[in-house]
């Protein structure tokens, strides 16, 4: 029997609303956080446009006026399925309005349109680094409760508006870098002095509440739809077999997992308990809150792009594809010091599937590199290893027993660097001409991985083992 991936598996490619689109002043839309965040989600953040700046996500790869000719690529391909979110400020620009912006509506229909009839799902991302900027000056962000009824009501327009469009959906991108880029993943800030420790589950729970009652909104207007949580994961590994070194390490990924745990399981673990003691942390709820977490998801979405060590004493540090450690001997890297570890993702899917016991989507892995375009192309034969091996550790989590929705390449052309807000850090199997001052042509090349990802999807996987 030819191996292969199971009949129905989405291979696709994936992107965000404020690294692709640009046109951050066209079409109505607000200001979001990711707008004033010219390096990225590390920071520095501005508290306004600065008009003699340069905000890479201003313009991006405009996407926004050029998604016909990228979603062509995409379309050839042969994608199955293309991630994307919705600009919250482009429906809602200052977030708290009592109508729509109809302007932003339409430009959603017809990108959902243009993704249906090249042949792919839309997998919608709710919010994704994308809070808009007016709710985090004039209500505090995530950290006030009124949050939940703003974007319960962003999603009430959006789930009637396109639910016969889009089928798939995620609430919050990556929700634990809540605790790592509060201000661009949670929408919110954290004064200096203050417990920053409550803040970040202060807003967590919020934000839980808020998740959990969009699902069972989605389910009362669309039961045919489904509805996922997202977090961002990296396989951490004990340095040693120090008993500490081990313990540590668990401890870390279970920091990570909590943010699937509330979802999926619809109460909180007990094992925070101990957290919010130690912390003093001390939470606003209320009863209803605990009755909403009983609305849980469909299925699981993860980000899957390294893996780290932790050796007890050492301090970690952050980025947006998780926790930066020492290097692991035994690993590769990339230019920007990310380890490549295929069995990590493996490992992933296997402990996600034995925690949660639901079917996994794997909505982000990829690599980003520094390259130069020669007689139109690159030779990037580093990205097809990286995916091959990588997709071979997913056809072993599938034999494993892991129910495994789909993979969207991070990506597929090349957009804006989340953690750095730089082009030079490029993931796409499309080069896009432009820098990180915003200079170049923003014309598009096929790289040579193009023709092997294609040839993936075409055979579903099978070429994968020739």
């Amino acid at each position: 029997m030819e191996k292969q991936f199971p009949e129905g598996f989405l291979w696709g490619g994936a992107v965000a609303a404020n690294q692709c689109e640009g046109a951050a002043f066209e079409g109505g839309k607000g200001l979001s956080v990711a707008d004033i965040a010219p390096k990225g989600v590390r920071g520095p953040y501005d508290s306004a446009i600065d008009p003699n700046k340069y905000y890479p996500h201003a313009q991006a790869v405009d996407f926004y006026h050029r998604y016909p000719e990228d979603l062509g690529y995409m379309k050839e391909l042969g994608l199955k399925c293309f991630r994307t979110s919705i600009a919250w400020s482009r429906i809602f620009p200052k977030g708290d309005e009592t109508e729509p912006n109809e302007e932003g509506l339409q430009f959603y229909d017809r990108l959902f349109d243009e993704i249906r009839r090249d042949g792919m799902e839309p997998l919608v991302t709710i919010s994704h680094y994308e809070t808009p900027l007016y709710l985090v000056d004039h209500y505090g962000g995530w950290r006030n409760r009124e949050m939940i009824s703003f974007f319960l009501k962003y999603c009430k327009v959006i789930f009637q508006r396109y639910h016969s469009k889009v089928k798939y959906w995620l609430t919050f991108n990556e929700m634990n870098n809540v605790h790592n880029f509060p201000f661009v993943a949670g929408g919110f800030r954290v004064a200096e002095g203050e417990n920053e420790i409550e803040a970040l589950y202060q807003a967590s729970h919020y934000m839980f509440v808020a998740a959990a009652q969009s699902v069972a909104l989605l389910h009362q207007i669309d039961p045919a739809c489904q509805i996922g949580c997202m977090i961002s994961t990296s396989t951490l590994y004990p340095a040693t077999c120090r008993p500490n070194d081990v313990f540590g390490a668990y401890t870390g990924q279970r920091r990570k997992y909590f943010f699937v745990d509330v979802p999926v399981n619809g109460r909180y673990p007990g094992y925070i308990k101990r957290v919010w003691r130690e912390n003093n942390v001390r939470l606003e709820t209320r009863p209803e809150d605990f009755e909403a977490l009983k609305n849980t998801v469909d299925f699981i979405g993860f980000s899957y792009y390294r893996s780290s060590t932790y050796e007890d004493g050492k301090q970690l540090h952050s980025d947006t594809g998780g926790f930066i450690s020492d290097p692991n001997p035994y690993l590769k890297s990339t230019d920007f010091g990310w380890q490549i570890d295929p069995m990590g993702l493996r490992l992933v899917c296997n402990e996600l599937t034995d925690l949660f016991h639901k079917p996994l989507f794997i909505v982000e892995n990829g690599i980003g590199t520094r390259e130069t375009l020669v007689n139109g192309t690159v030779e990037d034969d580093y990205r097809i290893d990286f995916v091959r091996q990588h997709l071979l550790a997913v056809y072993q989590a599938i034999l494993d027993g892991c129910n495994i929705m789909g993979y969207t390449y991070w990506g597929p052309f090349d957009i804006v660097s989340a953690g750095t807000a730089q082009m030079e850090k490029r993931y796409g199997f499309v080069y896009i001409d432009k820098d990180d001052n915003g200079n170049g042509s923003l014309k598009r090349y096929k790289k040579k991985s193009f023709t092997f990802y294609q040839q993936v999807i075409a055979t579903n996987g099978a070429c994968l083992f020739e």
